[in-house]
């Protein structure tokens, strides 16, 4: 067994991160013999609630979970993290204009960052999970200058996820045989999925399944699947959210197979054409904790036009973001 390492969940109250605790305690993310620390971050109403979820945790009787910290201060929270999984966001509530919930998570995410800046390890892992994703990791980001942009990620996994289970029904294959589906862009209604790239039992998507529904209905079901849950749930994606957020660090923790890339939200480098300084989901591989854009792959005209539409609110929501910041 390995020394402990910490890592936090904040939201830890929520529904995201009922699912989520278990997998993690459980070893699913960081290994069977990575014994861990648990922080959990909410806010003080919650504490009563999180208590009764410290008591779960306690009585799984986790091997591998020596400690469990609930607290409502940042500082305490993010002490020596390794790991940190952000669920905890404003959600948008009906009738919110995109720029008074931008304003909203600016608040929250600018804490955040400034205590992962001043306590978290340098190394730390940060994926953001709470929405808007891709823009609240880079707020994240920007209050942590001391910590590499390269550790600040935003969740497209279950996108991807959702994609690949969208293949393998219409193919009735194993979801195991899909792979290299990508998310380009934002975690919204705008992003693209893309099965150009991909494969289902060895052989090229675009062999298998007809362009005229990659280019429609398989783009639309998944951009518009979370609020399909909504519809049908009354409440978010709580247990495949929680599911994707795992698979995110634990890919990132121990790296990806050999020609096996995944989506993820990462702050641009100019790759693809993409503006710098967005976090846009791109295809990545990685290895050593260290993740890389995959480079090459070929876009068509169909998908440049998807991929102008997200930059375009990338750039918009970032703008309106870094106004707040500047602000503040």
């Amino acid at each position: 067994m390995s020394e402990p390492i910490r890592v936090v969940v904040t939201g830890a109250a929520g529904q995201i991160a009922y699912s989520l605790l278990y997998i993690i305690a459980n070893g699913e993310v960081f290994g069977k013999d990575q014994k861990l620390v648990l922080t959990l971050l909410d806010i003080p109403p919650m504490m009563g609630v999180l208590e009764g979820v410290v008591m779960e945790l306690h009585d799984c009787a986790f091997p591998l979970l020596t400690e469990v910290i609930p607290t409502a201060d940042p500082a305490v929270a993010f002490k020596d993290v390794s790991a940190a999984f952000l669920v905890g966001a404003m959600p948008r509530r009906e009738g919110m204009e995109r720029k008074d919930l931008l304003s909203a998570n600016v608040k929250i995410f600018k804490v955040q960052g400034e205590a992962l800046n001043n306590h978290a390890k340098k190394d730390v892992k940060v994926l953001v999970v709470g929405n808007p994703a891709n823009t609240n990791a880079l707020i994240c980001s920007h209050f942590a200058p001391s910590i590499p942009k390269e550790n600040f990620t935003a969740m497209t996994r279950l996108d991807q996820n959702r994609a690949r289970a969208q293949i393998a029904q219409r193919l009735g294959t194993d979801i195991s045989n899909v792979k290299n589906l990508i998310i380009w862009g934002n975690h919204s209604a705008t992003q693209y999925p893309d099965a150009a790239n991909g494969t289902a039992n060895g052989k090229p998507v675009t062999d298998l399944v007809e362009a005229s529904y990659l280019q429609s209905d398989f783009v639309t079901t998944v951009q518009k699947r979370g609020a399909a849950v909504i519809a049908a749930r009354k409440m978010s994606s709580a247990m495949s959210a929680a599911k994707a957020a795992a698979d995110h660090i634990r890919d990132w923790w121990h790296g990806t197979e050999s020609g096996r890339f995944v989506s993820m939200g990462v702050v641009s480098d100019g790759s693809y054409g993409i503006p710098k300084d967005i976090v846009f989901s791109f295809p990545v591989e990685i290895k050593n904790k260290q993740w890389k854009i995959v480079q090459g792959l070929k876009l068509d005209s169909f998908a440049r036009s998807k991929l102008d539409i997200t930059t375009k609110e990338l750039l918009e929501e970032k703008e309106e973001a870094m106004a707040v910041c500047n602000g503040n």
